[in-house]
């Protein structure tokens, strides 16, 4: 991938199944912690858009019941696997099924309740997104 010259727009996905839990990935571009689906806005794609596709190249999940979270700026941060400046944007949504379809970005996957995830190794930026949800501050 060339340099960076701007920030890029990016979704993540926060998807919850009918018993209220919550699924997390692990991903080799977080090292030893637990993150959400999500990746880039594409061109001429609207954010919401980027949420549903992400959520089924990444899980297989079809979501529905979109509601944004709150978008975070990660600027260089160590915790990535490359140098990169995002900007997230976070959404909760549905999921109606249970039967995860990883692609090869995630080594592994989870469903865990709200306030077991906290006591997960989650990315901070994740663990931001859920306290918030937890503290009912969604927009």
């Amino acid at each position: 991938m060339p340099d960076q010259i701007f920030p890029e727009p990016t979704v993540g996905v926060f998807i919850f199944n009918k018993s209220g839990e919550m699924l997390l990935l692990k991903s080799h571009k977080f090292p030893g912690k637990y993150v959400v689906p999500g990746g880039h806005v594409e061109l001429g794609e609207r954010i919401e858009e980027a949420a549903v596709r992400e959520a089924k190249e990444e899980t297989g999940l079809d979501i529905y019941d979109l509601n944004f979270i709150n978008f975070q700026q990660f600027i260089y941060d160590p915790s990535f696997w490359k140098k990169r400046h995002f900007i997230f944007f976070d959404y909760a949504c549905k999921a109606d099924s249970l039967e995860v379809q990883l692609n090869d970005e995630a080594e592994e996957h989870v469903w865990v309740k709200l306030e077991a995830a906290l006591h997960l190794p989650l990315d901070s930026y994740t663990r931001t997104s859920v306290e918030k949800i937890i503290k009912g501050n969604l927009s």
